[in-house]
């Protein structure tokens, strides 16, 4: 009889600090931990020093881990008695394909818990200034992913029209693409629009723009992926400091 356990865990946006406090205390009771390329290994300092870490990346544009041995290593682990942490970067169910595992496990007869994590949708935009909802400008907040599985178009058309703060994942490689539906849908080009790279992290990059100049604006400060992209009123509030201000900081 299987005793052990899998918890899904959202190892959050990039920031070991923003990791919380029941992933960090269920992270150091694994011991078997199944981690995601995306995820800082900084936070594998709370694993048991006698963990066994199998790394399972899955990173857009390169090769990845078959979505199938990841549930394979899960199952097994958790058979034989295991307690097992699958940690995934930001938050399980927000791209992360913690939906699909989750359906895995239950359908293997594994006990499952979810672990919320901080997700990049919300904490990259925040590390400007960017609130993703407004009272004054935007009702609410749409996160939609710009790179489908076998390539479904998503309806940029319905989400144009919804006037929502759009909040991108993976969009980098198809943005031109998103540019000219959102513009065919009748989005202003003077749209407000920004783009983070490595959000919350000391590497992070970032670029205000508007929606017809977002790309080049990415393209002139070597933005890529992973970037979160974020298209509405909001974005004109990101604050970003010239080289000068964060100059005068340090000192």
């Amino acid at each position: 009889m299987q005793s052990g356990m899998v918890y899904l865990i959202g190892a959050g946006p990039g920031d070991p600090e923003l990791m919380t406090l029941k992933a960090v205390r269920l992270l150091g009771e694994a011991e078997v931990v199944l981690v995601d390329d995306l995820v800082n290994r900084a936070v594998l300092v709370h694993a048991r020093p006698d963990a066994r870490i199998i790394e399972v990346g899955k990173r857009g544009g390169c090769q990845s881990t078959p979505q199938a041995f990841i549930h394979l290593q899960m199952i097994q682990a958790a058979r034989a008695g295991h307690r097992v942490a699958r940690l995934k970067g930001g938050d399980p169910f927000m791209f992360g394909r913690g939906g699909e595992e989750i359906e895995a496990l239950r359908a293997a007869g594994i006990a499952v818990e979810v672990v919320s994590g901080v997700t990049s949708g919300i904490a990259a935009p925040a590390s400007l200034g960017i609130p993703v909802t407004h009272r004054d400008w935007a009702p609410g907040v749409t996160f939609v992913t710009g790179h489908t599985r076998d390539g479904n178009s998503v309806n940029w058309a319905a989400l144009a029209a919804a006037r929502t703060t759009l909040v991108v994942y993976m969009g980098v490689k198809n943005l031109p693409e998103i540019v000219t539906q959102l513009r065919a849908a009748g989005l202003p080009a003077s749209t407000p629009a920004a783009a983070i790279q490595s959000g919350t992290l000391s590497a992070q990059r970032e670029v205000k723009a508007t929606l017809v100049t977002l790309q080049a604006a990415m393209h002139a400060a070597d933005i890529g992926s992973p970037a979160i992209l974020v298209i509405g009123a909001v974005a004109s509030l990101a604050h970003i400091e010239t080289c000068s201000q964060a100059a005068a900081r340090a000192a």
